[in-house]
């Protein structure tokens, strides 16, 4: 059986995924698997259905990634979000291992694309993610900080609470104020 695996950018949560399986559904394409930046179809899709299904998938946002920098940049971020922020365990290796084991590539090369790609590094591009999901957490799960920092796997509060004050310049206490207050707008999760 002959499948064809697509690389679909900025495809970074459950609701990116339901949105993909419903795209693909109405335009009568089956996927085998659908997974965080990526569609395993069960059949070959021509040029034409190719264009359709990025069409459909461009009206929500989403697109597909064709180019091998970019396709090799949207995996980068794929892992960072399965491992780095929805997964509940910790990694048991360093992340650079990780990554580089699981793309196959030297990490330094991996670094270097992305890099190249996004204007920013692997790790700088993280912690963003990461300030960004607390940002979430804190105001719409309202959670307390020692929960935020053991979800997102932080190594202690005041490791978290020292890198949020260094990304957004102000402490936890201010930004809930100010965005109760609607001084600070929620942004959207930084995808490339």
């Amino acid at each position: 059986m002959f499948f064809m695996i697509l690389t679909v950018k900025n495809m970074i949560c459950q609701r990116c995924k339901i949105v993909v399986d419903n795209i693909l559904t109405s335009l009568g394409f089956k996927a085998e698997n659908i997974s965080i930046g990526e569609i395993l179809l069960k059949e070959s899709l021509s040029d034409t259905e190719l264009e359709k299904l990025n069409a459909a998938l461009k009206e929500t946002g989403l697109e597909l990634v064709f180019n091998q920098k970019l396709m090799l940049v949207q995996k980068i971020i794929n892992i960072i979000f399965e491992t780095v922020l929805y997964s509940r365990e910790p990694l048991s290796v360093k992340f650079s291992c990780y990554l580089s084991k699981r793309l196959n590539y030297n990490y330094t090369y991996l670094a270097n694309i992305f890099k190249e790609i996004n204007g920013i590094s692997i790790e700088r591009y993280v912690i963003l993610q990461r300030i960004e999901m607390v940002k979430e957490m804190l105001v719409k799960e309202d959670a307390h900080l020692t929960e935020i920092a053991y979800k997102l796997n932080y190594c202690s509060v005041s490791h978290l609470s020292a890198q949020f004050k260094r990304v957004t310049g102000i402490s936890f206490s201010d930004y809930k104020l100010k965005n109760r207050n609607g001084c600070i707008s929620m942004l959207n999760l930084i995808a490339v």
